[in-house]
């Protein structure tokens, strides 16, 4: 027999959480939409498609063509051949369409690309040793 199940059986649990008073909810709830506290305008935008314009992440998300014009709200030609619907940029067209894959002049893929002094130093045998005893191995 294990007593401690026993005595946990025989024992109701108490929360530890003590809430003061009864609980109640707002009779009104405010859902129209406002700005975060923490948006640099402050505003709302017009609209979604407006905001999809504008808005960044990884590249612009707009859909802007190597050209400069803008795709906009276009159906892909994969969808307007009959094909399988696709969305967004990559698989609605073929990869060469999409534009160069060179770097621009100051980016780079790698690090090992960067400058010599940008690079990942290779560690000395005694470096690796004083890391490894935390400092140790130097006195």
């Amino acid at each position: 027999m294990r007593p401690a199940l026993v005595l946990r059986a025989a024992h109701a649990r108490t929360p530890m959480i003590k809430f003061i008073g009864k609980r109640s909810h707002p009779k009104q709830v405010d859902h129209t939409p406002q700005p975060h506290p923490a948006s640099p305008t402050h505003q709302l935008p017009e609209s979604f498609v407006s905001y999809r314009q504008k808005a960044q992440q990884h590249g612009p998300l707009g859909g802007q063509q190597p050209n400069g014009n803008s795709a906009g709200p276009s159906r892909p030609p994969a969808a307007s051949m009959g094909g399988p619907m696709t969305y967004g940029r990559i698989g609605g067209r073929a990869g060469k369409d999409l534009g160069s894959i060179k770097p621009k002049e100051g980016e780079y893929f790698d690090i090992s690309e960067l400058p010599k002094r940008f690079q990942r130093r290779i560690w000395t045998e005694e470096e690796m040793e004083a890391t490894i005893s935390g400092g140790a191995s130097m006195w």
